[in-house]
């Protein structure tokens, strides 16, 4: 027989058992509605900063408040458009160029073979031209083609989805809880778009000036990865030197390239973005590498993209009850259970 004090003892191991049951069971349900959740979930977003935007134009210009979200998501859909078409034209034209490529990296092949037998390193020619034979360059550029049909795909569901939570929002105005979580979110998520602009644009700017080939592409593979937080700029700074590589081989365009993608970055990232978002979403830098890991296993580079967000609106959930305000604090770096 239990008694009382025996059950108040195992009520806090009882209490964390379901929390992982439910954090188990939730994950699962996650991953198995992945296909119809998650364009639900971008459709949300692009919702909440519309809906942002639809205010700020009815407050600014008196725009109806419906016209003003039916402008914010044209907007959006011009966006995507442009960018479809932006890394079609330059997957295109690296196609294209296929065979001076592959020339140009047998020729550094063997001048760095020629000079690493000079300094006594013996190296297996045909080893290494078969290595880089089997490197999956193409299959990476098909894998970009095959997610853009994805994501066109994906579009007329994020519409609909769009288009039915246009229909629910008859005003402005919000609840309380809904109120603050669009408020941060869509905040967030503006200032994002726009240094991820800034970052993209400048990005293109650069390897146009030195003519580099996917030009455009790499500019919008900067904005998209500039949403996943401290990974994201170092990967799109360093994502076009193998480009650069095979187009002018070991000279100064990717000393160049590499020089002002890092001052680009660092300006953006280190300087703007802190001063215009402050603490941001107010989440420990841990726990923002935890959810990042946590989402991108769960739905891929999207859950990677969509991490930050997702993670700060399950906080401001947290910080309502008083039951689950410790997790909100763990969530914001405040390590101070009672």
């Amino acid at each position: 027989m239990f008694t009382k004090n025996s059950l108040e003892k195992f009520a806090p191991i009882n209490t964390v058992c379901l929390m992982i049951l439910a954090a188990t069971a939730a994950t699962w349900v996650l991953v198995y509605t992945k296909t119809m959740l998650m364009p639900f979930v971008i459709a949300l977003f692009i919702s909440m900063v519309a809906s942002t935007l639809a205010g700020w134009l009815k407050q600014k210009w008196k725009v109806p408040y419906g016209l003003g979200l039916i402008l914010s998501f044209l907007a959006f859909l011009a966006i995507i458009t442009l960018s479809v078409l932006f890394i079609s034209g330059s997957i295109e034209s690296f196609v294209a160029g296929a065979d001076i490529y592959s020339e140009r990296l047998n020729d550094t092949l063997d001048w760095l073979l020629m000079h690493s037998q000079r300094y006594g390193v013996n190296m297996n020619a045909q080893f290494v031209a078969d290595t880089v034979a089997k490197l999956p360059v193409f299959n990476m550029l098909k894998s970009v083609g095959s997610t853009l049909v994805s994501i066109l795909t994906n579009l007329m569901l994020i519409t609909l989805f769009v288009i039915f939570i246009f229909m629910g929002k008859a005003s402005a105005d919000k609840p309380s809880l809904v109120g603050n979580i669009q408020k941060q979110i869509s905040f967030y998520l503006l200032i994002k778009i726009f240094v991820s602009l800034l970052a993209a644009g400048f990005t293109w700017v650069v390897l146009t000036a030195i003519k580099a080939e996917l030009a455009s592409m790499l500019a919008v593979l900067t904005f998209v990865l500039n949403f996943i937080p401290n990974i994201g700029p170092f990967i799109s700074t360093v994502l076009p030197m193998p480009v650069l590589f095979l187009q002018y081989g070991l000279d100064w365009h990717i000393l160049l390239a590499l020089i002002l993608l890092t001052a680009i970055h660092f300006v953006i990232g280190n300087i703007l973005e802190t001063k215009w978002l402050g603490k941001g979403m107010d989440l420990d830098p841990i726990v923002v590498i935890a959810c990042l890991i946590f989402w991108a296993l769960v739905w891929g580079l999207m859950g990677a993209l969509l991490a930050v967000p997702m993670t700060a609106i399950i906080k401001i959930a947290l910080e309502r009850n008083e039951t689950t305000k410790p997790l909100a604090d763990l969530l914001g770096g405040k390590y101070s259970f009672k």
